[in-house]
């Protein structure tokens, strides 16, 4: 099974009476989003949707052309957020309409975000606006809810198994036994069994393995919070407008490199990433902002967990999780806007071709497999095994490449700092001594495509 990578998709973007009355009559995503301001020089802010435009998720045709831009770029898969509160269901219209209708054909799955909602957008967390009440008895009445989502031949298995995420585990009273009483139902509906996966977001910091709770696995939720590299203080400059904003600010690459550099955990975890990062537009207070966020890093980020998932994880279970589809208040969204354009899809196509052609190419050549990060020489074996014995590279692979250089000489050297220069031409040196030495032997047509490589890295870093 090739790789599937799936995509969080918010259904806000269409009115429902409780948000009217919290909120104000229309209120939807797109509300926060218009109103978005910049707090400081060079904060991306209002976000502006390009081609899919200020779509409404009642409309098929919307939902119609979301699925078709994420298939074309690569994207499986959407999973749904689902919300459910004792019975009650908020937001339902777009998922019960892609059910009914058996359109889009894309595949999808459901994230049940078990949180109560509050006010937290405008500061008042302590006023609840629906809680959530968990029980045995709601434990069956929401899996039952969900069978004629489960026999959908969209819906995304796991070795013949539904797969169902749950946001926060630990909310849950007694997640074990809410997890027998999902896996019994199931087969007495004759169903079958589910695949479980807790989401790691890390908003509770205790959080035992999958297994302790009978789950069969857990998704990485990007940013993992306790990855994101320490706040970037040196932007807290903000507009006279702005300063009770108060906003948490970090860097997007060295978010990347920190959870890149998690170790493997000895549960069975999918690895996941997000483009970028913004909710100042949902929050007036205490916003969360990663700056320098960029589809280079992000491709480069994606082409990594790929390799990763691809390298310790087998047949259906090779699964990426992107965080998201359409967050748009948040400001972490793969749909395209004014800005990029579909850079960021084109990114998430480039990478997971890049990682497949990869891990493709060292699994024929029967290379070691080992887990990110990698090296400098491992770098450079992989991209000549990958376009061994070709004439050079295509226009499209060299705009590919061209994204990721940066970043992968980057997270590689252990400084980027102003001796990288001269750190860059002394690994090309080494390259090009040992290729030149080569230049007689058996090996020079697997080795060749190398040096058009070293060129070109030289000539994307402005170095030659």
């Amino acid at each position: 099974m090739d790789l599937r990578a799936i995509a969080f998709y918010l259904p806000q973007f269409h009115p429902i009476p409780e948000n009217d009355a919290w909120w104000g009559d229309g209120f939807t995503e797109w509300t926060n989003t218009r109103k978005a301001r910049p707090l400081f020089s060079g904060h991306h802010q209002p976000h502006i949707p390009g081609s899919l435009g200020y779509y409404d998720l009642r409309d098929p045709r919307a939902r119609a052309a979301q699925a078709d831009l994420a298939q074309e770029y690569g994207i499986h898969g959407f999973c749904y957020y689902h919300y459910w509160f004792s019975g009650k269901r908020l937001l339902e219209t777009p998922f019960n309409e892609v059910l009914r209708s058996g359109e889009p054909r894309l595949p999808f799955c459901l994230c049940w975000a078990n949180e109560g909602w509050s006010r937290r957008w405008d500061g008042r967390d302590r006023e609840v606006l629906m809680p959530q009440r968990h029980s045995a008895e709601d434990d069956k009445a929401f899996i039952e809810a969900l069978i004629p989502a489960f026999r959908d031949d969209r819906y995304i298995r796991v070795n013949g198994k539904p797969i169902l995420l749950l946001y926060r585990s630990a909310l849950l009273p007694d997640p074990k036994r809410t997890a027998a009483i999902w896996r019994d139902t199931m087969h007495e509906a004759g169903v079958g069994d589910l695949y479980l996966v807790r989401v790691e977001n890390l908003v509770d910091h205790e959080i035992p393995p999958p297994s302790s709770i009978d789950f069969d696995a857990a998704a990485e939720f990007a940013p993992h919070w306790q990855h994101t590299g320490g706040q970037h203080l040196e932007m807290a400059n903000l507009y006279p407008d702005a300063a009770d904003t108060i906003p948490d600010i970090y860097d997007y690459n060295r978010c990347m490199l920190s959870m890149l550099a998690r170790p493997k955990p000895a549960y069975k975890l999918f690895r996941g990433v997000f483009p970028s990062w913004d909710n100042s537009p949902r929050r007036r207070i205490k916003p969360t902002i990663f700056v320098n966020s960029s589809p280079e890093a992000y491709a480069f980020w994606l082409s990594q967990i790929a390799r990763y998932t691809l390298e310790t994880l087998a047949g259906d279970e090779r699964l990426i999780f992107i965080n998201a589809w359409n967050e748009w208040g948040e400001g972490c969204h793969l749909e395209p806007d004014e800005r990029s354009g579909l850079a960021h899809l084109e990114a998430t196509r480039n990478a997971l071709r890049l990682a497949s052609d990869m891990h493709s190419a060292t699994t024929s050549l029967g290379m070691p497999q080992d887990g990110v990060p990698f090296d400098q020489q491992r770098w450079y074996q992989l991209l000549t095994a990958c376009y061994a014995g070709r004439a050079g590279l295509t226009a499209e692979e060299a705009e590919t490449l061209a994204a990721f250089c940066p970043y992968v000489l980057f997270a590689m050297l252990p400084l980027f700092d102003a001796n990288v220069s001269s750190q860059l031409k002394g690994i090309i040196a080494e390259k090009e001594k040992a290729l030149l030495d080569l230049q007689n032997s058996v090996c020079w047509r697997i080795t060749a495509p190398l040096r058009t490589f070293a060129d070109f890295v030289l000539y994307s870093l402005g170095l030659r």
